[in-house]
């Protein structure tokens, strides 16, 4: 694990690189595997990042088997599956999509209470309500986060989420494909990762429909079998290493690009400079100059709340006055104060981050990495800063980047790992 790493400045990001399977994906494909005793086989799959790992390692203290051969993962079972997740190491969100996925296939599941970043108020309750409403009871001990279905168990109906929510509207999913008859869930998040999971589960055997953002509709079958799947590409690297390309004014080919699912955030970057070239499955970016932002974060397709910290680095570079507006996560601007450490001047006004860019003239300095998304902002600002740039805590990059110190050497920037 990388304690902390240094980047000497000023870099300029120039050759080609290839995206990864998206963590994000990944990891709720992961929970997939336990609706089922068979083997599932994904590929693509970013077997490096930290959060992967961690959840490999529950899946074996529940009773799976995996294999890893390179971007390969084979899930197996090897004994009766668990119902209580025994677990005394790192913690992640996806322990609610854990226990959806117990309850629907066995009946009861035992989780600790989740982790992963800390984005500001982030419950469960949706998630409850979820479990609640397919018959479950659910109830903490400790902590853990329990759930029990009836006897006969978990039971379709109509669920309807308050707000779209991304964790809910998978749990919704995970829990139903085994509910006696049919499930809808209203007002759900179609975003692409969540259609990652449905193409998985059809494949599983699943019978689920999608109506657009009105509803989902799941019919519950019997069981599921064996399944072979490829993890769609990460969209959140591939704004990285775009953002990176256009504020080192580099020129930097991104292979298997997801165009489809980045449309709104391509927009923005055009508008604000950005010189894009779509080549087949390849995005070129070139880039002598950045422009301010201005940018709200939405459900799909609007943009991610993930992606706001590697827009800021974005906004860092622009010389002038740019704006974030989250209202998904407005807690989740506390990378602005270690930014301003080296020397970007920022204010938030109620739930408006402005930002005030001055082409990039920032200073190297210690900074801390709050979160995954945090510390790859960081990175980037240390790749324009005027002097070497120490970011610690930077285990939390590996959480979501494979290979991530890698792909930036042979882009060409200087970087040294820190134990």
């Amino acid at each position: 694990m990388i304690g902390a790493i240094k980047i000497a400045a000023p870099a300029r990001l120039v050759g080609s690189v290839t995206l990864d399977g998206a963590k994000n994906s990944a990891l709720r494909l992961l929970a997939a595997s336990l609706l089922t005793s068979e083997r599932i086989s994904l590929c693509r799959y970013p077997a490096s990042l930290l959060d992967a790992s961690t959840h490999v390692e529950m899946l074996q203290v529940l009773g799976k088997s995996t294999e890893v051969d390179g971007k390969q993962i084979l899930i197996s079972e090897y004994q009766p599956l668990s119902e209580t997740l025994e677990w005394n190491g790192r913690s992640i969100r996806n322990t609610l999509l854990i226990l959806g996925a117990l309850v629907g296939r066995l009946g009861a599941g035992r989780v600790p209470l989740p982790g992963g970043c800390n984005l500001g108020e982030r419950k469960y309750d949706l998630h409850v309500l979820v479990l609640e409403r397919l018959g479950a009871r659910v109830w903490q001990e400790g902590g853990f986060l329990c759930a029990e279905a009836p006897l006969a168990g978990l039971v379709g109906t109509d669920i309807h989420l308050p707000i779209r929510s991304t964790g809910a509207t998978e749990n919704a999913i995970l829990c139903s494909v085994l509910a006696r008859g049919q499930t809808r869930v209203w007002n759900p998040h179609i975003r692409p990762e969540i259609l990652d999971l449905i193409s998985l589960l059809r494949k599983m055997g699943a019978h689920i429909r999608v109506f657009g953002q009105e509803h989902i509709e799941i019919r519950g079958v019997a069981r599921l079998h064996s399944a072979e799947h490829r993890v769609i590409a990460d969209s959140m690297e591939a704004i990285t290493w775009l953002v990176g390309a256009v504020i080192t004014r580099g020129d930097v080919e991104i292979r298997d690009f997801p165009f489809d699912d980045l449309e709104v955030v391509l927009a923005h970057l055009r508008a604000a400079g950005a010189r894009l070239y779509r080549d087949r499955e390849s995005l070129i970016v070139r880039a002598d100059r950045s422009y301010p932002i201005e940018i709200s974060t939405g459900p799909h397709p609007g943009i991610n709340s993930d992606v706001q910290p590697i827009l800021a680095a974005w906004a860092a570079r622009a010389r002038g006055e740019s704006r974030i507006t989250d209202l998904r996560f407005p807690g989740r601007y506390g990378y602005a104060q270690e930014m301003a450490k080296m020397g970007l001047r920022y204010e938030i006004r109620g739930d408006m981050l402005v930002l005030y860019g001055e082409d990039g003239k920032l200073k190297g300095g210690e900074v801390r990495a709050l979160d995954l998304r945090a510390g790859a902002a960081l990175a980037l600002c240390g790749l324009i800063a005027e002097s070497e740039t120490a970011i610690t805590d930077a285990w939390q990059i590996e959480r979501g980047y494979v290979d991530f110190v890698a792909k930036l050497r042979n882009l060409g920037a200087t970087v040294e790992c820190l134990s």
